[in-house]
């Protein structure tokens, strides 16, 4: 594995530095993913229309999308 550096603001940092692990380690994944694909390339409506068409064909339904994202949305709102 290599690093790389991507500037973002300081709240931007603060936010990564204090997540956990796991996190830190799935947004990894989503920056290679990014580059992997060749999604860098792409607009970032192709890039959504993408990843929809990828995870329907994985089994993620809209029920499924929607109670990770209440997952996320409480996690956040324990966090501040």
């Amino acid at each position: 594995m290599a690093s790389i550096t991507i500037l973002v603001d300081e709240d931007i940092k603060t936010a990564f530095e204090q997540a956990n692990p796991e996190i830190q380690k799935q947004l990894s994944y989503i920056v290679q993913l990014f580059f992997r694909e060749n999604l860098h390339n792409k607009s970032l409506t192709e890039v959504m229309a993408e990843i929809s068409v990828k995870a329907q064909a994985r089994g993620l339904t809209p029920e499924i999308l929607q109670d990770i994202l209440a997952e996320n949305d409480e996690s956040i709102c324990h966090r501040y």
